[in-house]
Formats: C-alpha cells, structure tokens, sequence
C-alpha cells in the first residue's frame, strides 16, 4: 500500500502499475466502439481496498479486449482524495477515472470535479446497447450515483448520474458457527439477543465478541451510525434539525460502548481494514459491517476461519435497518481521456465483468449476479446480502461526512474509550456537539 509518495516515485517503486504495456492488440476482435481509443492509456486512480484488489486480477483482460491500457495510481483511501482534489482542481489532471467514497459524490459535484454521465450513456459511439442500467441494484446506484435530487444526493427531482457503483456494500452480520454451535447460541435477530450475546461470547470463549470500527474520526461515527438507525435514531429529522441526542442516540452510544467492553482490545484505533483483520483472524466471534468481507473470509491466504462462517440479517431494534455505502466510479470534469475513461468504466461495471470481479473476490453491484448460480454456489451467503438490500437505506451516508467531519468525531472517540457513563453524562456531551 502507499501513502504520500509523488507519482514519479510511484512507478519507480511499483505503486502505479501500467497494465497492457506488453499485451498485443487484435483489431479483429475489437468492437467498433474501442478502435478509436486503442493505444491511448486510462490513468486510474484507485484505493487499497479488496474489491480494487480484486479488479486488478480482470483488469489485463480489459487491455486484451481493447486495446487501451490503464495505468492503475493506487493510494491509502485518505492519500487518495487529498490526491484526486489536487489534481481534479487543475487545467487538465493525470486521472482519467476515480474511485470515490460515497460521502464524497456531492462535495466532488458541487466544487465541479467530476462529469455528469448521461451524455456519455446517451453517445452511441460509446454505450454498450447490452449495459441494462436496471440490473444494477437501485439501492446501490442511488446511493453512489445519483446527485442532485431531495436532500442533494437521493433520487427525485434534480438528481443527475455522476457515478456508478463500483465496491458497493450493505451491512449483514457474519458470525463464527463453530463458536456459537459451541455455545448453543443462535444469531441474535434483535438488539436485546445482540447485547446478551456479546457478554456471552466474552465470557464463555475469551475472545472479542464483535469486531467494530471505533477509530478517531469518521470510523467511530460509521460504527455509531450502524446501530443508530434500526434503534429508532436519527441525526436529522425530516426538516435538518439535529436530534442525535435523544434517546435513541444515547441507547446507540451506549450499545457501542458495550461492543467495545465485550470486543477485541484494539477497537478505539480500529479503522475497517483493523476490524475486518480481527475478525479474519479468529480475534472476534461476530462482524457487523460490510458485505465487502465476503470475498476475504474463505481465502485461505487471509483467513483462519476459513469454512467457519455463517451470516444473518443486520439485528433488529425498533425497525430492521441495514447501511448500504461504499465506492464508486467517476470521471473528472478535467480528463484528458474521458471517453477512454468511460469505455472502462462501463467494461468494469458491465454484466460479464461484475461476474468475473465477484469471482475473484470482489463486491457485485448487479442483481444478475447476486442471483447468478456460479456466484452463489461460491459465495451462498448471497441469498442473506440480497435479502438484508430490502432493508437497506439510503439517507445515511451523507451524514457520516458531515457530522465526522464537522460535528462530533473526537467527541464520541472520547466516549466511547470511557467506562461508566451514565445516560445523563453521555446526553450532556451530545448535547454540547448539538448545539454547534
């Protein structure tokens, strides 16, 4: 993974790979559509992330096809945005295509950073007429790509496609089996068998009972936010005032403060790629966070539990709410190949190749390969991911950005590293962040 190094020292340290450089190009065997672009190169920039690294294993094949090559700017995910700002900001940047996370659509089109898509789609020189926008999940496409509409980012009126989802994600609950066979446990379907089973686990099996986010940052407020919703809460109301200090607040909190009791010593500086490592390697019975692990829990290479795994619908408290999130694909308002970039960006998120990333460990973004029988003979906990997508919500991620960003961050980190908080402590603090 790299951090903050410049480009030129990128290549010559291996961080920036140029795929195709070697690989021979058949006009023959190309459609129509690419043969204007062949021999042109695709700058990318992409995060460490396991779908990307999965990408990458189907990305040669891309080149074969086309003949365009891609150089690939892999970067941390926060090195990535301070990078993508920079040279979005400029004349003519280096990217041709990026990967965004979902809080950073609407701050990305309202600086005028990235092209809306619709013209590109609506090119026949360009578009694949066998693309089906519909077979993308509408959750997923919503939520990553649409900008513009109620709220700015929700579907409706003014909303406008700037993005495709490309490492899309929703939360389930994976659990080890062996362990709760064990123990005689069953998944827990609500909050209250949730919190029973976390003192349980801890007590009876010795290691951490859920694995959880809890870094300094948007990480604690991700984790906060995963409890918040089916517990009732909220951070706005329905007219943008803040009413993440009632009850339903404080009870989110305080859950979160019992998963870091019961949980993996490591929790207050956990990020995701912290998180999913403790539970991939046998330091915590449960995982509550994004489908994205799938592809990570029966590589042997990463995992000890291999085999060990089962999943189960987000808990349930006062209504089943899972979060859908995660990252997608956009093309700079600045590209000096936009409509290379694009003609990947539509291979990338076609139909055969969202298959073909799935099964190399990536996340779908298509309900035709959610369903798809070769997928879920591999990966049979598909049939949870599509049913806990009826659950799933849209009106969150947005507010990640905001109140990590700008509201209360450091302030639940603190919380959550205390012990014996009483409620009118907690709502003492909220109240605080409240009123800025």
């Amino acid at each position: 993974m790299t951090t903050s190094i410049n480009r030129r020292h990128a290549i010559t340290a291996g961080a920036i790979t140029v795929f195709g450089a070697g690989l021979p190009f058949s006009g023959v065997q190309a459609q129509s559509r690419f043969a204007k672009y062949a021999g042109k190169t695709v700058v990318f920039s992409v995060p460490a992330h396991p779908h990307y690294d999965a990408m990458l294993k189907i990305l040669p094949q891309f080149t074969k096809e086309t003949g365009i090559k891609v150089e690939v700017d892999k970067l941390a995910m926060g090195r990535m945005k301070e990078k993508q700002l920079l040279e979005m900001a400029k004349p003519s940047g280096d990217f041709d295509l990026g990967c965004y996370v979902v809080m950073w659509k609407g701050e990305y089109v309202a600086k005028n950073l990235i092209q809306p898509l619709d013209p590109f789609f609506a090119n026949p020189a360009l578009a694949d007429p066998s693309y089906d926008m519909k077979d993308i999940v509408p959750i997923y496409l919503e939520n990553l790509g649409l900008v513009g509409g109620p709220k700015g980012y929700l579907a409706g009126p003014g909303a406008k496609l700037y993005g495709i989802p490309y490492g899309a994600e929703t939360s389930v609950l994976a659990y080890r089996r062996d362990i709760f066979a064990k123990h005689n446990l069953k998944a827990p379907e609500t909050y209250d068998d949730f919190r029973k089973i976390l003192r349980i686990l801890k007590d009876k099996e010795g290691i951490g009972a859920l694995a959880s986010r809890g870094q300094a940052g948007h990480q604690v407020v991700h984790a906060w936010l995963l409890h918040l919703n089916p517990l009732g809460g909220s951070v706005f109301d329905e007219q943008w005032r803040p009413r993440f200090n009632d009850k339903m607040g404080v009870e989110a909190l305080k859950f979160l403060q019992e998963v870091v009791a019961t949980g993996p010593a490591g929790i207050p500086g956990y990020g995701q790629g912290e998180s999913n490592t403790a539970f991939l390697q046998g330091q915590a019975a449960m995982y509550l966070d994004s489908t994205s692990i799938a592809g990570l829990v029966n590589d042997p290479s990463k995992s000890k539990i291999v085999g060990n795994v089962s999943w189960a619908l987000h808990p349930k408290g006062m209504r089943r709410a899972s979060q859908s999130g995660g990252l997608g694909l956009a093309i700079p308002k600045n590209a000096k190949n936009a409509e290379a970039g694009f003609l990947l960006m539509q291979w990338l998120t076609s139909k055969a190749q969202d298959k073909a990333v799935t099964m190399a460990g990536g996340a779908p973004m298509r309900n035709s390969t959610l369903r798809d029988q070769d997928a879920v003979r591999k990966y049979p906990e598909f049939i949870t991911f599509v049913e806990a997508l009826k659950y799933s919500a849209t009106d969150w991620p947005i507010c990640v950005f905001v109140v990590a960003d700008i509201l209360m961050a450091q302030e639940l980190w603190g919380l959550l590293k205390s012990k014996g908080f009483i409620r009118e402590e907690i709502l003492a603090t909220l109240t605080v962040m409240k009123k800025r």
